[in-house]
């Protein structure tokens, strides 16, 4: 039965200072779970208490769920020495990327308290840029030379496999140079019969990954092959690392959530919803609203400068927020889908020709589509009264339905051209393809959509 001593209950131990209960919910509950509870609304000093009842090895398993930024403060409150030993029972490529988030000076206060090994392989995870691929890689991963037999591996692997984070594919290198040679799998190895040489049981077709690749690489490749980790190699083909799935998942979520906060116009934020601060929220998102505001600005200077237009056929003010919102909305879905495209790795900005092919003729198939609905839309239910001028002439239905209908067509297609073009272009100069999502492609075509829809107006009223 798992123990349920949750929010209220906790607190009532923490205040009796009750250790064997405060034992008993760190260890009889998932470290995910115990974590997900500390979180809320518990102060640093509680956290600790919490943690310290149990086993070293059970408080590093809890505190690798934690939230970074709870991460973070929880290591200005507590002694070095405690997270010293802390760190050093983390999964590497976890306490790399807490180091990585705190002040030079308390690094350095804490490696001097971590065991000289630990030392040197958070000193090389920690080297890499935080979006390449050795940042979310670890260094705990199980190899054997190429020269032994199945029985001796398993006898090897069985002595390695308590300190390995995950033992499922074992790698096979070159003792003398660690150069990655083959992979077999823990399955195969284990039906193997003891005296076959792992030279024989191994593959030598190995997917693997660069230090220096970007870390979306290995999200897009172990989902691709249906692989639970992937080594990481150097220039000289030396095994320095592994990804696993779980950090892929974290990857795969953390780029859908800043590609999402992109697309609705949100500088990228890190921090729970709730858990960053207003400031900091109110500046990525006033960035961008203020881009996009002061953009949109250029409507008044598209609409002035048709303005003898509207005061000759004073009806055609009516149909502007029907065309122009054709436009944005063809842009953006045009936008999310080519942005999700690239993400997948699905395309590149290479197919930049068949992409605007393709978008091109669905812009025009959805823009005949839209048009014909508009034309009838007009034509049936456009009242008589709006169709006066103010110098007492009359505008004539089909003529400004035919109008309508041809710019929401034009429109309908630009729009499609712009949100499939302009995420290939972002991505071909190295900028976030997000970035080109709705907001922005929804202004730039708010803009020419207005100027698109006069001039048609203009050929067939004026």
């Amino acid at each position: 039965m798992p123990h349920t001593l949750f929010g209220p209950e906790l607190r009532l131990a923490l205040q009796g200072n009750d250790v064997a209960e405060l034992r008993a919910f760190a260890e009889s509950l998932h470290p995910a779970t115990v974590a997900e509870t500390l979180s809320d609304d518990f102060s640093v000093e509680d956290s600790w208490r919490v943690l310290q009842s149990t086993d070293i090895r059970n408080q590093a398993a809890i505190f690798e769920y934690l939230p970074i930024e709870t991460q973070t403060t929880m290591v200005a409150g507590t002694g070095q020495p405690q997270m010293a030993r802390l760190i050093e029972q983390m999964s590497h490529d976890d306490r790399a990327d807490l180091l990585r988030r705190l002040a030079p000076p308390a690094v350095e206060s804490l490696l001097r308290l971590v065991d000289e090994a630990d030392r040197r392989d958070i000193a090389t995870l920690v080297k890499y840029s935080e979006n390449t691929v050795g940042a979310i890689m670890t260094t705990d991963y199980a190899w054997l030379p190429v020269n032994l037999t199945a029985g001796d591996a398993i006898d090897r692997l069985r002595q390695q496999a308590p300190d390995r984070e995950t033992i499922y594919y074992v790698y096979v290198l070159e003792e003398a140079t660690r150069q990655l040679i083959g992979i077999i799998s823990l399955r195969d190895l284990i039906l193997a019969p003891r005296t076959v040489p792992l030279r024989e049981l191994m593959s030598t077709d190995v997917y693997s990954l660069r230090a220096t690749d970007d870390r979306e690489v290995a999200a897009q490749m172990l989902a691709r092959y249906d692989l639970l980790a992937l080594p990481v190699i150097d220039e000289t083909s030396r095994l320095v690392g592994i990804v696993t799935h779980d950090d892929a998942i974290d990857v795969m979520v953390q780029e859908a959530t800043e590609d999402l906060q992109r697309q609705a116009g949100v500088g990228p934020i890190a921090e729970n919803y709730l858990e960053a601060g207003f400031f900091k929220v109110w500046r990525k998102r006033t960035f961008w609203l203020a881009m996009l505001f002061i953009a949109e600005m250029a409507t008044f200077n598209a609409m002035a400068y048709f303005d003898d237009a509207m005061r000759a056929v004073t009806v055609l003010a009516l149909f502007v927020p029907l065309c122009i919102s054709v436009g944005g909305n063809s842009g953006s879905q045009a936008a999310t889908l080519i942005t999700r495209a690239l993400a997948l790795g699905q395309i590149t900005p290479r197919s930049w020709f068949r992409v605007v092919r393709h978008e091109l003729a669905m812009g025009l198939a959805l823009g005949v589509t839209l048009g014909t609905i508009g034309l009838f839309r007009s034509w049936l239910m456009t009242p008589s009264h709006v169709l006066v001028n103010p110098n007492g002439s009359q505008t004539d239905l089909w003529r400004l339905s035919v109008s309508v209908s041809l710019a929401i067509t034009a429109i309908c297609t630009w729009g499609t051209l712009i949100g499939s073009i302009l995420p290939l272009l972002f991505k071909w100069r190295g900028i976030d393809p997000g970035i080109a999502s709705s907001p922005f492609v929804s202004t730039f075509v708010d803009v020419t959509g207005i100027v698109i829809y006069f001039s048609i107006a203009k050929i067939y009223l004026l």
